[in-house]
């Protein structure tokens, strides 16, 4: 009787695949064991791979945890809402999004704080360049489009710093407390600071906007 063994083959990973793996693997050493005790050995030993694999695509330490962050980012989306109002898609979108970047800017800050910034010699705001997505704004402004052809904004005459404006102040504020901003917190931004804005040309002569109409 022949007895036929079976050998356990592990496939070979390659391209993207392989880069994205090492990109995981480097996020999870990046949370488990921090930028100052994260080596290039360790994020090979964590995925499974030699070291000289990690150093054919990036040169050193920050350029891998720079990459890393980026990766980690791309590959958590916020989908842009549609309620039916700006309010309510602001509302939603702020909330998801901060929660959806609590943890990244925590591990990021802590990297920063660590000597990531002085050892790429980036200022804060060339770190946040980098690492932020770009890919989110087209969802940003489907948001505002959406609410345009609603007639509850004119985008023609709203300044792109004040569009940009709650998307910052909910940044500003997970960057200073590491954490979601409060419901409140949120709804004020809103509520308080944009929507007053962005709706103030209804009452202009100028304006061109159908005032809403308020059920008696």
């Amino acid at each position: 009787m022949v007895i036929r063994t079976r050998k356990a083959v592990r496939s070979r990973r390659r391209g993207e695949q392989l880069e994205s793996e090492l990109l995981d693997a480097a996020w999870a050493e990046l949370v488990h064991a921090g930028y100052a005790n994260l080596t290039m050995e360790s994020v090979a030993a964590r995925a499974r791979t030699g070291i000289a694999v990690l150093y054919r695509r990036w040169a050193n330490k920050e350029q891998l945890v720079f990459a890393a962050l980026q990766h980690h980012r791309r590959g958590h989306p916020v989908l842009a809402p549609d309620t039916g109002t700006l309010r309510g898609d602001l509302l939603a979108h702020l909330t998801a999004l901060s929660e959806a970047l609590a943890s990244f800017f925590a591990i990021a800050a802590a990297a920063a704080f660590s000597g990531l910034l002085a050892d790429t010699g980036l200022t804060p705001s060339q770190a946040r360049d980098k690492l932020m997505d770009d890919k989110r704004r087209p969802r940003v402004r489907l948001v505002y489009q959406r609410a345009h052809e609603r007639g509850e904004i004119d985008l023609a005459r709203v300044p792109s710093a004040v569009l940009a404006m709650p998307f910052d102040l909910v940044r500003h504020d997970l960057l200073l407390d590491l954490e979601p901003p409060q419901a409140a917190r949120i709804r004020a931004i809103v509520d308080e600071l944009f929507l007053p804005l962005v709706q103030s040309d209804r009452t202009s002569p100028k304006g061109k906007r159908k005032k809403s109409v308020t059920a008696r």
